[in-house]
């Protein structure tokens, strides 16, 4: 063996052992991140997600984009759960940001929802409400594939409301969804024990029946969020709330269908409807859509997360606490 072969196999096993450890430490640290601090590296991460949207210095409306569940951006699938659809916080922050502006000309709010959690979706019509009231700008919306009950909850802030004719909207109604598991429990010699202050302070947990009492507790809440959803229509489309009430028993409407109860405005495809809007106003303004970023590391966590084998108990506890959390009022349509 020559010396210059001597010297590519010691070169050779170097760069073997080189790789072997990097490899070694790469899964001792993810390891620990997925085991210990996934929160801590998640709540890192995601502050950078709400940087300022960059305004354009030149008259714009600026696109306000609703795709997916209406929800906190904490409350998707997985710790790491890749941050590409609806950011509420983020969403929040860009209307306060064009509510400063002087070059803003107003809001194309575009939704493509099945809505989404009651405090969320109001909390995005009240920021909307607030944005119109301290601008006297107008807010179009344009309804997509789909704008139900959240969905159209937050079209009630608009001025005009545009559906594409194929969209399904309205759903106008309330969900409170609670899996009830004794039955599953029972088979499995599994018994729920709750230590509580009161009777009432167990509602809703699987394990136990549900009594009328509970039953009669979540209903109220349940009244009370599908009355205030009926006001917002009602203020919203102008409506009398008597002739509301009729048509918002959670059904979900046709384009056609939604414009002949007067639940929208216009039945038009998104091209047409920019160019009125565009025009309505009256100035040069162009539509102005906000760049997407997504955070690169945040994603590859959230494709490491996936890669992680799961035992079959964490695979069914994962389902049960998923169950269990979709346990609030919500204004969804499935």
């Amino acid at each position: 063996m020559n010396k210059k072969q001597i010297i590519g196999l010691i070169a050779a096993g170097l760069v073997f052992t080189f790789v072997g450890v990097i490899s070694a430490i790469t899964n001792v640290v993810s390891g620990n991140i997925m085991s210990n601090n996934k929160e801590e590296v998640v709540n890192a991460f995601l502050k950078s997600t709400e940087n300022a949207t960059k305004l354009p210095d030149y008259d714009f409306i600026g696109l306000v984009k609703v795709e997916g569940t209406i929800a906190n951006v904490t409350q998707s699938s997985g710790v790491f759960a890749s941050d590409t659809g609806y950011n509420h916080q983020k969403t929040l922050t860009y209307i306060d940001e064009m509510m400063q502006s002087t070059t803003n000309k107003g809001i194309l709010l575009y939704v493509n929802s099945p809505g989404g959690g009651v405090y969320e979706s109001d909390e995005l019509y009240l920021k909307l409400k607030e944005y119109k009231e301290k601008t006297e700008r107008p807010i179009w919306t344009y309804m997509s594939s789909m704008a139900c009950s959240g969905g159209y909850y937050i079209s009630m802030a608009s001025d005009k409301i545009y559906a594409n004719r194929n969209t399904m909207t309205g759903s106008i109604g309330v969900i409170m969804s609670i899996n009830n598991m004794k039955g599953l429990y029972d088979k499995l010699g599994i018994e729920e024990i709750n230590i509580t202050s009161g009777p009432n302070k167990a509602i809703g947990h699987p394990g136990i029946e549900m009594t009328e009492e509970h039953k009669e507790i979540l209903q109220s809440m349940v009244n009370e969020s599908y009355e205030q959803f009926v006001s917002v229509v009602s203020e919203g489309r102008n409506m009398d709330v008597n002739t509301v009430k009729p048509i918002a028993d959670g059904r979900i409407y046709t384009a056609k269908q939604a414009l002949e109860l007067n639940l929208i405005d216009e039945i038009d495809n998104y091209e047409d409807m920019q160019n009125e809007m565009i025009s309505e106003i009256g100035q040069d303004a162009e539509i102005f859509v906000p760049a997407q970023e997504e955070n690169a590391l945040l994603s590859i966590l959230s494709k490491a997360e996936k890669l992680e084998p799961k035992s079959d108990a964490q695979v069914l506890t994962e389902y049960l606490k998923e169950k269990e959390s979709t346990g609030g009022l919500m204004y969804y349509a499935k």
